[in-house]
């Protein structure tokens, strides 16, 4: 692997565990036994590193978010879509940790994430076209506009509904059962909307993917 990209791995590696505002150049550069120098000749300063990091994430979900030639949409799509999406939310969770600091802190970024924004939100909005398409739910225009939004707040938004709601105990940590816990408040905003046709494999769906926050709540 090319310096370049070990850095990024690196980088985004201790940005998860640690929290972007918590780690230095200087700490990457010896996580990975490197010098500083070495580091800067690659990158001028973490905000790059941290704007290189956010290009990775933003083409995985443009990749993810693409609707199948030649066919309908199945349920099964719906459950590759959010399997991607929230995959994506995990690995690169200190984006969506702490993301309205790290866009205000590089206005590049901030530009670079609106045109991102008005992208995903357009191909969801296609995406929930194509299921109406396929009879899987039936909504009218507006009805599908505002599912669409509504869905992009909340994914976006979760993590920090975690930090300031669900992980007030310092001991308390990040887990794939929490974040899973967001997937099934996507299909809660999705029910009302489904063909009856549909309603039992979609709950199927659901259950696969995550326990709502009450039931996680009553795990031991």
């Amino acid at each position: 692997m090319k310096t370049r990209d070990r850095i990024i791995q690196a980088s985004l590696d201790l940005f998860n565990e640690q929290g972007e505002r918590n780690v230095t150049t200087n700490h990457i550069a010896s996580h990975l036994g490197i010098s500083p120098g070495n580091l800067y000749y690659h990158f001028k300063n973490k905000q790059q590193i941290i704007f290189d990091i956010y290009l990775e994430y933003e083409a995985k979900v443009d990749a993810n978010l693409q609707l199948p030639e030649g066919r309908d949409l199945t349920v099964n799509d719906k459950l590759i879509y959010l399997q991607a999406i929230f995959q994506g939310l995990w690995d690169y969770r200190f984006l969506h940790r702490d993301l309205q600091h790290l866009l205000q802190n590089d206005p590049d970024l901030h530009k670079r994430y609106n045109a991102f924004f008005k992208r995903c939100l357009s191909r969801t909005e296609m995406i929930f076209m194509a299921l109406r398409s396929a009879d899987i739910i039936a909504a009218n225009d507006e009805e599908l506009r505002a599912l669409s939004l509504n869905t992009w707040i909340l994914v976006t938004s979760w993590f920090g509904f975690m930090h300031t709601n669900l992980l007030v105990d310092n001991a308390q940590e990040e887990s794939r059962e929490l974040l899973n816990a967001g997937v099934y408040q996507i299909f809660a905003l999705e029910r009302p909307f489904l063909t009856e046709k549909y309603k039992e494999p979609v709950a199927a769906i659901a259950a696969q993917l995550g326990k709502s926050l009450d039931q996680l709540s009553a795990l031991p």
